[in-house]
């Protein structure tokens, strides 16, 4: 997982996100969002849509950064590794973000989110080829925004 964050933005990620085991209690890997392995899962499964989960955890962020690419070997590659070994070599290419200090934490319109995070959720758009047709904005079922015409 080229994207994980082992330092304290990982940690805030997964403690806003309560990203713990159900029941080991074991905490989950964080990262940013990884656009290059997003765009392979949409491409070798044909993606129509794209669900994106948790858009409030990265609420109050200053930046947000999203993985467009990897460094392998000193050359630039947007295209998946074909192995498992030449994955753990990747290290991720970010592209930064402006972050927002409005909370969309339970937000059910997408009129109603900031700009900046609208910004994200179609910057993701572009990077996986696919619209994002749902996002939640917290834990809860009724916590979505739903963007299928």
């Amino acid at each position: 997982m080229p994207t994980e964050l082992e330092d304290e933005i990982g940690e805030a990620i997964r403690f806003r996100a309560w990203e713990y085991g159900t029941t080991t209690g074991r905490a989950r890997r964080c990262g940013w969002f990884d656009g290059v392995v997003a765009r392979y899962s949409a491409m070798v499964n044909e993606f129509t849509g794209a669900i994106l989960t948790r858009l409030d955890v990265l609420d109050g962020f200053d930046s947000i950064k999203i993985c467009v690419a990897y460094r392998l070997d000193g050359e630039t590659i947007d295209k998946f590794p074909s192995s498992p070994a030449i994955l753990a070599r990747c290290i991720p290419v970010y592209e930064e973000l402006p972050g927002w200090q409005n909370p969309t934490a339970s937000l059910t319109r997408w009129d109603d989110l900031p700009k900046p995070a609208k910004d994200y959720v179609n910057r993701i758009e572009e990077l996986v080829g696919c619209p994002v047709k749902l996002i939640s904005t917290g834990p809860h079922r009724d916590e979505t925004i739903d963007l299928r015409p």
